[in-house]
C-alpha cells in the first residue's frame, strides 16, 4: 500500500525533518503541512550508513588532467578536479506536501514538452555543432577517490549561527596500541565428512565468556572487544594457542566441547588515526577505526539488545508504550567520524516499534481483543498467526537462549505426553505426560492445562513447553504498517521530537552507563569521550531570487518569507503552460464530485494555466484496476477517442480514488509503458472539499507533468553563468524488501532538459541484480538522457553535475572507479568529454544541528557547515534547506568525490541550497537537491511498475496467451519497464 497525503497548509513536497523513526533508512521527508503514510512496498534502499572513513581511496590522476598528481595534494585554485554518492513514495495522491509526490504526464510531442530558452547568443553559436570537447579524454592511472577540499571552507553568509552538534570529541593516547587477535572456534571432535560448522553469534558469545572466566588472569574481560564473530581486540597481551572450551550442558544444543584458536593478528597504532586526520598520511587506517568501533560497541552490546542497527534498553520506558503489547523504542545508533577537530563520535537515536518483553499469555490478552483463556479454542487461529514466527525466552531453567514459535499443539497441555529414557539405562522408555515432565525436572506446576503449548521445535526435535513458561524475546521489531491509528500516531509523535528534546534524549544517551561513552571498557582501553556536544558556527546563506509569472504573461520576483523562506502564489502564476484542451476524468469513487472540475479549472486558469472542459467524466468501480487487461483497453480507447475528437492523444487523466489502493501500480504501469497517457491521482475526500490550496497543489503537478514551468531562478549562480549548458543529473537505486530474496534491485537516473531554468526532468528506469547498488548500466542509462537533451536542444550539455543518493561513505570508490569509469568510457566512445562534477547526497547519516538558544527551534534555511564537524581532508558540508516545521530538522551531508569544474565551497553551496528552491510542486525549499528526489522518485515508480508485473503474473490464467512468462527473471526483463514512447521524455513521475 502507498502513501497518501491530504494537502494542509502552504505548498506541496515541502520540507519535512528527515526523522529516522520511518523506516529502516529514515531518510528525509518533503513534509508540506500535509500526513504521510508510508507502505509496505516503499522500500529503502540499502540506506546503510557506513562507519566514515570504513572504504576510501584517494587521487590518482594522469598529468594534464587538472589533478593533483597521486595522492592527497591541495591543487591551486582551480585544480583541484582530477578526471577521475527510501525508495521513494508513492506519488501523485494530490498536492501531497509530502515527500515529493509524483504523478504521471501527458503524451505530447517531445519538441513541444520542453521548450528550450533560444535568448542567449552562447546557444545561438553552441546550435551550429553539437560536436562539444570541452576537456581531452581522461586517462585512468589506478584508482581514484574523494577529492580534497578546495579552500577553507565558505565565506558567504546573510548571518552567523551558534549551533551544537551532536558530534562527541574522542580523547586517547596517541601512543596507545590495541591488539587485534583471531579467534576461530571449531567442535572438539569435528565431523570426518560435514562441512565446517558455522555457530550463531550467541553460542560464540558464550564461548568467548566461558573462555574468559576459565582463566581470567590471563584472558581479562574488562579489557577486551568482541566482534561476536572471529575479531577480539584487546588493551593487554592475551595468551595464543589452542584452548578447550566446555559448555554446561544447554537442552538443544548437540555439541558441548569446542577447540578456540588464539592468533595475534597485529598491533594497532593510534598515532596512524593522528596522522590521518592531521592530513599526513593520506591513507585512512580502518582496523583502527573498527577495532575502535568494536571497543565503542562492547559495553551496549552486553548491556542492551541490539536491533535495527542500533542498540535498545532491555526494558523500554513506560511512557512509550503504544498498547497491544507493541512499545515504540529508541534506539542508540552511532558511528566514529574522522573530523578536522580529531575523530568524533556521532550519536543520535530511532525509533521502532517492538514487540514487548512480556509473558506470552499476558502479550496475547494485549493482542487479541477480548482474548479469553477458557475460551481457548474460539481464538486458536487468532493466537497462531500472531504467535508464530516470534521468538521467545523460557522461564523454567535458567538460560538465555531463543526459541522460534513454530505452532501451536495440537493437543491441549494436559493431554501431551512423550517417551523417555531412564537414566540408569537398564529400564526401557516409559511414557511420561508434559504436566509430570515439568514438575519432576524443574519442579514446576502448570497452571494451564486446558491449552495447547508452544511448539519451539527445531530440526525434526520436539520441543513443547506449556505457553506461561514462555516469555516473547525482547528486540523483535513489530510492522509499522500493522499499527492501527492510534499506535501510528503516537509513533510518529515520538520519532518526531522538537530539538530541545532530542537533545536532551541524545544527552541522556551519552550519560547511560549502558551506552557507548559510559563505562570501564573505554577507559580501560584508554579512551575517553567528551560529553559535552562540539560547539560550532554555522553560516546563513541568502536565498536565491525567483521569478514567478504574472496574469499579463510576463515574470516578477517573487517575494520570499525571511523566516520560512517559502513563498505562495495567491497574486502570481506559473512562469509558463501548455493549454490543457483534451483530459479526461476518471471517478472509481462512488460519491459525485462534479463540483471538483470547475473548480479545479478555475483554480487552474487563476495560476495562468488555461484548461478546457474534459473530454469525459466517467464513474468505474475499483475492480478494475485489478483487471488489468480491461483496464488496458479501456485507456486505449480513450485515447483513440481524443484523437477522433482532438486530432491528437490525451494530454491527461486525472484518477479520484475513494483510498489508498494497491491498484495504483496497475494503473501506472499500464498508462506509463502500454497506453502512454499521464496521469495524476487524487482522493475523493479532497476532492470534494476542494480547499483552494489543494486545488494549487493539484494544477501546479499537472503543469510540470505537461512541460510547464512553475517557478525559476531568476539566474543561475555566477559559476555556472560562463559554462554553456549544463545538465543536472541524479542517481538512485531502489531496493526490495529484506523479507524478499529475489526481486530485483530497480536503477533510475534523472536529468535536467532545459537550460538555465533546469527544472524540467526526465528519468531512465531499468532492473537490475538483486540488491545491487551499483548501477550497472550506468553510462548507458546517461547517455540515453544527454541524447534527448542534444535532440531537445540541438547543443550537448557541455557540463555535468552529477548527484548520486542512496550510497554510504563505504561505496564511495565503487561510484568513483566503477560507475563513474562506466560514464567516461561511455561518453567517449561517442566522442563526448563534458565536464563533470560528481556529489554524494545523503540523508542517512546521523548528525544533528541544534540552535545555541533557549527557543525550541530548528536551525533556519540555509544553514551551512563546513569546518570542525566535517572531513579532515575531502570537500563536503552539511546543508539544511528547509524549514523544519515539525520534529527536529536532518541536513543533507554533501561530500565531493569529483569536481572538474572546480566549484569553490561557496560555489557548491550555493547552487546546491538554490537548486532546492526549484522542486516542481512546491512553495518553499525541499531537504534534498531535486536530482536526487527525482531519482528516487523515479525508482520508487519502476518498483511499483514490478509490483503489478508481479500481481499480473501471479493472477493470469495459465491457459492466457496475452500472460507474460511466469519466470522470477521476467521480473529482470528491461522491457516491462520501459516507459512508453509518448512519455520518456516526459515529467511523468513527479
Amino acid at each position: 500500500m502507498e502513501r497518501y497525503s491530504a494537502a494542509r497548509g502552504r505548498g506541496t513536497g515541502g520540507a519535512r525533518n528527515g526523522e529516522d523513526g520511518g523506516r529502516g533508512r529514515g531518510r528525509g521527508r518533503g513534509r508540506g503541512g500535509d500526513h504521510q503514510y508510508r507502505t509496505r512496498h516503499h522500500q529503502q534502499q540499502n540506506w546503510v550508513s557506513g562507519q566514515d572513513g570504513r572504504t576510501q581511496t584517494h587521487w590518482q590522476s594522469s598529468p594534464g588532467q587538472g589533478g593533483p598528481g597521486s595522492g592527497f595534494v591541495r591543487p591551486a585554485r582551480g585544480g583541484h578536479g582530477g578526471s577521475g554518492g527510501a525508495g521513494g513514495g508513492r506519488e501523485d495522491w494530490g498536492p501531497a506536501g509530502g515527500r515529493f509526490q509524483g504523478t504521471t504526464s501527458t503524451a505530447v510531442p517531445v519538441h513541444s514538452l520542453i521548450e528550450p530558452h533560444n535568448s542567449s547568443p552562447e546557444k545561438l553559436s553552441a546550435m551550429q555543432s553539437l560536436k562539444i570537447s570541452t576537456s581531452s579524454p581522461p586517462e585512468v592511472a589506478g584508482k581514484s577517490g574523494p577529492i580534497n577540499r578546495p579552500d577553507n571552507g565558505g565565506r558567504n553568509d546573510i548571518r552567523h549561527i551558534r549551533l551544537f552538534a551532536n558530534h562527541f570529541l574522542l580523547n586517547y593516547n596517541s601512543g596507545s596500541i590495541i591488539r587485534h587477535y583471531d579467534i576461530d572456534v571449531k567442535p572438539d571432535l569435528p565431523s570426518k565428512n560435514g562441512p565446517a560448522m558455522k555457530f550463531p553469534k550467541a553460542v560464540l558469545s558464550m564461548i568467548r565468556n566461558k573462555l574468559f572466566s576459565d582463566d581470567p588472569d590471563k584472558f581479562p574481560l574488562s579489557m577486551t572487544a568482541y566482534d561476536g564473530e572471529k575479531n577480539i581486540f584487546s588493551a593487554v597481551p592475551l595468551p595464543t594457542g589452542s584452548f578447550k572450551v566446555e559448555l554446561l550442558n544447554e537442552e538443544g544444543m548437540k555439541i558441548r566441547h569446542f577447540r578456540v584458536e588464539v592468533q595475534l593478528v597485529n598491533e594497532l597504532q593510534f598515532c596512524k588515526l593522528d596522522d590521518y586526520i592531521s592530513g599526513k598520511t593520506l591513507s585512512i587506517p580502518r582496523d583502527v577505526l573498527q577495532a575502535l568501533d568494536v571497543v565503542m560497541k562492547e559495553n551496549p552490546a552486553r548491556q542492551m539488545i541490539y536491533a535495527c542497527r542500533s542498540f535498545h534498553p532491555t526494558r523500554p520506558y513506560p511512557q512509550d508504550d503504544l498498547g497491544r503489547g507493541i512499545t515504540a523504542s529508541r534506539g542508540i545508533k552511532y558511528s566514529l567520524k574522522p573530523t578536522t577537530q580529531g575523530l568524533a563520535l556521532c550519536l543520535d537515536y530511532s525509533v521502532f516499534p517492538f514487540r514487548k518483553q512480556m509473558p506470552v499469555i499476558d502479550f496475547l490478552k494485549e493482542q487479541i481483543p477480548d482474548f479469553n483463556l477458557n475460551s481457548f479454542r474460539r481464538f486458536r487461529k487468532q493466537v497462531e498467526k500472531v504467535l508464530k514466527g516470534l521468538k521467545v525466552t523460557v522461564t523454567h531453567r535458567t538460560t538465555n537462549q531463543k526459541y522460534k514459535i513454530a505452532g501451536l499443539t495440537d493437543e491441549n497441555t494436559q493431554d501431551i505426553s512423550f517417551d523417555v529414557e531412564n537414566p540408569s539405562d537398564q529400564t526401557p522408555l516409559r511414557k511420561v505426560s508434559l504436566v509430570s515432565y515439568f514438575r519432576e525436572k524443574y519442579n514446576k506446576e502448570v497452571m494451564h492445562n486446558n491449552i495447547p503449548s508452544l511448539d519451539l521445535a527445531k530440526s525434526n526435535r520436539k520441543n513443547y513447553v506449556p505457553m506461561e513458561f514462555c516469555m516473547i524475546a525482547g528486540g523483535q521489531r513489530y510492522a509499522k504498517e500493522l499499527l492501527d491509528k492510534k499506535q501510528s500516531e503516537k509513533l510518529r509523535g515520538i520519532s518526531l521530537a522538537w530539538p530541545k528534546v532530542r537533545e536532551s534524549t541524545i544527552y541522556d544517551m551519552v550519560h547511560d552507563r549502558d551506552g557507548p561513552c559510559i563505562g570501564d571498557i573505554p577507559q580501560n582501553f584508554g579512551i575517553g569521550v567528551d560529553l559535552k556536544m562540539t560547539r560550532v558556527i554555522g553560516r546563513v546563506i541568502k536565498p536565491p531570487w525567483l521569478k514567478l509569472g504574472t496574469s499579463k504573461g510576463r515574470w516578477t520576483k517573487a517575494t520570499v518569507d525571511r523566516v520560512k523562506c517559502d513563498w505562495n502564489l495567491k497574486r502570481n502564476s506559473v512562469i509558463s503552460s501548455k493549454p490543457i484542451r483534451l483530459w479526461g476524468i476518471l471517478d472509481f469513487g462512488s460519491s459525485s464530485i462534479e463540483k471538483f472540475i470547475p473548480e479545479l479549472i478555475s483554480r487552474s486558469e487563476r495560476l495562468d494555466i488555461h484548461m478546457e472542459q474534459p473530454l469525459f467524466y466517467k464513474c468505474l468501480p475499483m475492480n478494475l484496476l485489478y483487471e488489468v487487461d480491461d483496464l488496458h483497453q479501456l485507456l486505449k480507447s480513450l485515447n483513440n477517442e481524443s484523437y477522433e475528437i482532438g486530432g491528437a492523444g490525451l494530454q491527461i487523466i486525472v484518477c479520484v480514488m475513494p483510498k489508498e489502493d494497491p491498484g495504483y501500480n496497475n494503473l501506472k504501469w499500464i498508462s506509463e509503458t502500454k497506453v502512454g497517457i499521464l496521469t495524476q491521482c487524487c482522493l475523493t475526500k479532497n476532492c470534494n472539499t476542494a480547499k483552494d490550496q489543494f486545488l494549487a497543489n493539484l494544477a501546479l503537478k499537472i503543469n510540470a507533468k505537461l512541460g510547464g514551468s512553475n517557478v525559476e531562478l531568476i539566474e543561475q549562480p555566477h559559476s555556472l553563468q560562463s559554462k554553456g549548458h549544463v545538465m543536472f543529473v541524479g542517481a538512485d537505486v531502489n531496493h526490495p524488501g529484506s523479507y524478499n530474496s529475489t526481486s530485483p534491485s530497480i536503477a533510475a537516473v534523472v536529468g535536467t532538459m532545459n537550460w538555465p531554468a533546469a527544472n524540467q526532468y526526465i528519468a531512465r528506469i531499468c532492473p537490475q541484480d538483486h540488491r545491487a547498488e551499483k548501477i550497472l548500466k550506468f553510462g548507458g542509462m546517461c547517455m540515453e538522457l544527454v541524447n534527448a537533451y542534444t535532440r531537445l536542444n540541438q547543443v550537448r550539455p557541455e557540463t555535468i553535475v552529477l548527484f548520486r543518493h542512496g550510497v554510504s561513505d563505504g561505496q564511495f570508490d565503487m561510484v568513483l572507479n566503477e560507475e563513474l569509469m562506466d560514464l567516461k568510457m561511455t561518453f567517449e566512445a561517442s566522442n563526448y568529454f563534458p565536464t563533470i562534477t560528481v556529489v554524494v547526497a545523503q540523508k542517512r547519516h546521523k548528525t544533528r544541528l541544534f540552535p545555541e538558544s533557549d527557543k525550541n527551534e530548528n536551525v533556519p534555511p540555509g544553514t551551512v557547515v563546513d569546518t570542525k564537524i566535517t572531513h579532515p581532508i575531502g570537500f563536503d558540508f552539511y546543508l539544511c534547506s528547509h524549514y523544519g516545521a515539525i520534529g527536529t530538522s536532518k541536513p543533507a551531508h554533501c561530500q565531493v568525490l569529483l569536481d572538474e569544474n572546480r566549484f569553490t565551497s561557496d560555489e557548491l553551496e550555493e547552487l546546491t541550497y538554490g537548486m532546492c528552491f526549484t522542486c516542481a510542486q512546491c512553495t518553499k525549499p525541499v531537504s534534498l537537491v531535486p536530482p536526487v528526489l527525482y531519482a528516487d522518485r523515479a525508482a520508487y515508480r519502476g518498483r511499483l511498475y514490478h509490483d503489478s508485473i508481479e500481481w499480473y503474473q501471479s493472477s493470469a490464467s495459465p491457459s492466457s496467451s496475452s500472460a507474460p512468462s511466469r519466470s522470477p527473471m521476467t521480473y529482470f526483463d528491461e522491457q516491462l519497464y520501459k516507459l512508453h514512447p509518448n512519455l520518456e521524455n516526459s515529467f511523468f513521475f513527479i
